[in-house]
């Protein structure tokens, strides 16, 4: 839905790449290759995301890092369309709210990394019934149009993990108690 009133493919990959998870950063040659675009299309995007105070943007050595402006007054709005167009939105309303004692869903994998991904995977911590789960996540999958993988920790195994070891870098805090 997202691509008819987007009609710019890179323009998509940019927004998800930044306003999906706002601690998202990279350079225009990080990008190229991720996206398999040229560099000169991305760049053209980038300067107007900038022009427009979207995206904020710092030198490191001779790389000009761009990242969100999580300040800008539209951001939350941005990020709210792409919970929906992604069908993250979906599994917060019809999977985590019905799980009982959930204290935290971390988002990982591609999304988190903001790259359009067909599979939705989640850290899901708290003391809920993984039966149940299992049926919340296929009838969400149909849904949302994606596959939901998820992995989950007692509140005792996440509290006795090592978090950085747990969770890529690139993750999104999704649902917090």
């Amino acid at each position: 839905m997202l691509d008819t009133l987007i009609t710019s493919k890179t323009r998509i990959k940019l927004l998800l790449k930044f306003f999906l998870n706002g601690n998202t950063s990279s350079y225009l040659r990080n990008l190229e290759s991720e996206f398999g675009e040229s560099s000169n299309a991305i760049r053209l995007e980038l300067n107007k995301f900038e022009e427009a105070g979207l995206l904020n943007t710092s030198l490191e050595g001779n790389k000009k890092l761009f990242k969100a402006n999580t300040r800008h007054p539209l951001f939350r709005d941005i990020h709210s369309i792409l919970l929906k167009y992604t069908g993250i939105d979906k599994i917060v309303e019809h999977v985590i709210n019905k799980l009982g004692e959930v204290e935290s869903v971390y988002l990982i994998g591609e999304l988190a990394k903001g790259l359009d991904s067909p599979i939705i995977d989640l850290v899901i911590v708290g003391n809920i019934n993984k039966t149940y789960l299992m049926g919340l996540a296929e009838k969400t999958e149909q849904l949302v149009n994606k596959k939901i993988r998820y992995i989950v920790y007692s509140s005792e195994e996440f509290a006795n993990s090592n978090i950085e070891y747990l969770l890529p870098k690139l993750h999104l805090k999704i649902w917090e108690q």
